[in-house]
Parts: structure tokens; sequence; C-alpha cells
């Protein structure tokens, strides 16, 4: 997937599924880097925890951040961005913010 451009806006709130179908949870956050002039992103949140992250609340209770996985991007399908789908199992991915 290296030098796809995707819209974020059409990512974000999308339901991720895992390889078997069932729902991991929403894609509500992703992490970059600045590379030269470009921006890549290198991570996406999935799940309550995606979701506080984006609206900075990490005041929260540590139970409620960590309910959500982050996965790297190579570990997220993007050939339909309307419904990613996860290429590996969920227990590869991290948890947390």
């Amino acid at each position: 997937m290296s030098g796809r451009e995707v819209h974020l806006e059409l990512l974000l709130g999308r339901r991720v599924l895992a390889t078997n179908g069932h729902p991991v949870g929403r894609l509500e956050e992703v992490r970059a880097e600045r590379h030269g002039a470009g921006c890549f992103v290198t991570e996406c949140v999935i799940g309550p925890a995606g979701l506080m992250e984006r609206l900075s609340a990490r005041l929260l209770p540590s139970a409620v951040t960590r309910r959500g996985f982050v996965a790297r991007w190579e570990q997220i399908d993007l050939g339909d961005a309307e419904h990613p789908r996860l290429r590996c199992p969920v227990e590869e991915l991290r948890r947390g913010p």
C-alpha cells in the first residue's frame, strides 16, 4: 500500500472487520509521521481508545482508554475504503492507546 493516497475523512468512524468478518471496532484515529514534504500514516487506533485520543480526552480512567487496538498501517486492508478489514488476526494488534 505504500504510496497510496487515502482521504482520512472517508475512513474515520468506519467499522473495521476482522479476517473472519466480525467487527473489531471503528477506526477512530490515525498516527502519522513527517517525511520530507509528506506526511505518512503509521498506525490506526481502533475502538474507544482511538476516539478518546482524537478528542484529546486523556484524563479519562485507563479502563476506558485501553478499550481498543492499535494497528500498523500494513495490518489494515483499505482496498475498499468504505469497508476496511484487518489483514491479520486481532491477536496480532497492540492493545490500548
